[in-house]
C-alpha cells in the first residue's frame, strides 16, 4: 500500500506555530492536501501529550488513530546545542517511538536533561551523540532522523553551527542513524553529492495546518500494511521507500547567500567574490545552503547516484492559484479556486501529479494556472532564489527554466 507521509509537525505549544493546531485540523487539511500518515508532534510537552492522549487510541501497531481513523505515529523534534570540537553547535533532530510505553520513557529521559513545558522543541545542552546512544538505550526501535539538515543555523550540515559529515557529528553513533531530512531549501539531488550512507526522506516541519505549509514535503512508502516497524523499516533499508516530494531548493528560506534585512541575495560564486561581506552592510552574510553544499560534495553538480529513490519537486497549489490571480495565498479569491480543484481532482497532491487538464478546466482554472500547475510538475518553474529566511518567489513558467535533478518526477 502506498502511504504519502508528513513526519514532521509542530503543535500549538511550539513557538512560532498557529495557536488553532488540533488533531481535528490536521487531519482536516491532511485529507485535503492528500496526506495519509502524519507525526504527532512535541508529543514530550506535557499538554501536547495530553491532546494526544485525548484525541487518539493506539492500535498494536503503534499507529495513533482518530475517532474518524485517520493515522498519526509519536514523534517529536528537539534542539540541541552544545560545543563541539572547540566549536558552538545546534543541531534539530527528529525523534520517533514505537509506542506510548517508549514515548513515556523518552519523555522520563527528557525530563531529566531540562524543562518540556516551556516549548514544544525543546532546548537540550547534549551532544547528537550522546543523545542517540541514550535513546538507544530505551529502545532499539526509537528512530533519530537529522532535520532540515542543510539549513545553516540547526541544520547537521548547516553553514553556521554544523558539521562536515554525520561521521563527524555523530562519531561511533553514526551507525543508528539511517536516514537525513532534506528541508525546503535542499534536494536529494544535491543531498547525493556529499555521498553520506544514508536514505533520505523529506517531511514539511508544518507550523500550522494550513495546505501550503502542511505536506508541503513528504514521503511516500510502499509498504505491506500500515504500522510503526513498516515505517522505520523502509527509512532505515530503503526497502518500501518510495521517493520524496519536495519543493523546489529555490523556494527554501535559506537556498541562496543574502541578508534579509539589506534585501541583498546572490549566488555562491558572487559570495566568494564578496569574501562573504554583505556590500550594503558590510557584515558577514548568511551562508545559504547551495554554497554549502558546494563546500561539502564530493561529487560535482550533475552527479547521478545509483539505486536512490525517486523524487518529484512541487510548488503548493496555493502558491501556484495566488501568482496566477494576482492574489495573497490566504485571500478568498486564492481559495475559491483552490476548493473548485480540489472538488475536481479529489486531493492537492493528485492534482499537481496527476490531474489531467480537462480537470483544471472543469473547475474554472484560468490558463496561467493550468500553465503553472504542469510546469511545476514538470520541473520546469522559475523561482527567485529564498535566502536568510525569506521564502523564494515564482519569477514566470518556462522561462529560465531550473535545471531538472536526476530522478526528479518519476514517484508514481
Amino acid at each position: 500500500m502506498k502511504i504519502i507521509a508528513d513526519l514532521q509537525i509542530h503543535s500549538k505549544y511550539a513557538r512560532a506555530t498557529s495557536k488553532d493546531i488540533s488533531f481535528e485540523n490536521l487531519e482536516k487539511y491532511a485529507r485535503i492536501k492528500g496526506i495519509d500518515l502524519l507525526g504527532t508532534g512535541d508529543f514530550q510537552h506535557p499538554k501536547q501529550y495530553k491532546d494526544i492522549i485525548n484525541s487518539v487510541r493506539e492500535d498494536e501497531n503503534g499507529i495513533l488513530w482518530t475517532k474518524t481513523n485517520f493515522p498519526f505515529i509519536w514523534q517529536t523534534e528537539v534542539s540541541l546545542m552544545f560545543s563541539q570540537g572547540g566549536k558552538r553547535r545546534a543541531v534539530h533532530l527528529l525523534i520517533y517511538a514505537p509506542n506510548r510505553a517508549v514515548a513515556d520513557n523518552i519523555i522520563a529521559y527528557l525530563g531529566g536533561l531540562g524543562r518540556l513545558d516551556y516549548d514544544g522543541r525543546p532546548i537540550f545542552g547534549i551532544s547528537c551523540k550522546n543523545l542517540t546512544r541514550d535513546l538507544k538505550r530505551i529502545d532499539e526501535m526509537i528512530e533519530v532522523i537529522p532535520a532540515h539538515c542543510m539549513t545553516p543555523w540547526f541544520g547537521v550540515f548547516g553553514s553556521d553551527s554544523g558539521f562536515d559529515s554525520l561521521g563527524e557529528c555523530f562519531e561511533e553513533q553514526v551507525e543508528n542513524i539511517h536516514a537525513i531530512e532534506s528541508g525546503m531549501s535542499a534536494d536529494p539531488s544535491m543531498l547525493n553529492r556529499l555521498k553520506e550512507n544514508v536514505n533520505i526522506v523529506s517531511f514539511s516541519d508544518a507550523h500550522s495546518f494550513w495546505p501550503w505549509r502542511i505536506g508541503r514535503e513528504a514521503t511516500v512508502f510502499d509498504i505491506a500494511n500500515l504500522s510503526y516497524e513498516n515505517i522505520i523499516k523502509a527509512i532505515r533499508t530503503s526497502s518500501g521507500l518510495a521517493g520524496t516530494i519536495e519543493t523546489y531548493p529555490e523556494y527554501g528560506k535559506y537556498h541562496f547567500d543574502g541578508h534579509r534585512n539589506c534585501k541583498f541575495s546572490c549566488a555562491p560564486q558572487r559570495t566568494k567574490q564578496l569574501n562573504s561581506i554583505c556590500p550594503i552592510c558590510g557584515k558577514p552574510l548568511t551562508i545559504g545552503v547551495e554554497y554549502r553544499i558546494e563546500e561539502l560534495a564530493k561529487e560535482k553538480s550533475g552527479y547521478v547516484a545509483k539505486n536512490k529513490v525517486p523524487f518529484s519537486k512541487l510548488l503548493p497549489l496555493h502558491e501556484l492559484c495566488a501568482y496566477a490571480y494576482k492574489s495573497s495565498m490566504t485571500t478568498k479569491k486564492t481559495w475559491n479556486i483552490y476548493n473548485l480543484i480540489i472538488e475536481k481532482a479529489g486531493s492537492e497532491l493528485n492534482a499537481l501529479l496527476h490531474a489531467k487538464e480537462d480537470i483544471f478546466e472543469e473547475a474554472g482554472a484560468n490558463r496561467e494556472l493550468v500553465e503553472l500547475i504542469f510546469a511545476s510538475r514538470e520541473g520546469k518553474l522559475s523561482i527567485k532564489p529564498g535566502y536568510d529566511g525569506e521564502y523564494g518567489v515564482i519569477e514566470a513558467p518556462g522561462s529560465n527554466e531550473s535545471k531538472k535533478s536526476e530522478g526528479q518526477n518519476k514517484l508514481f
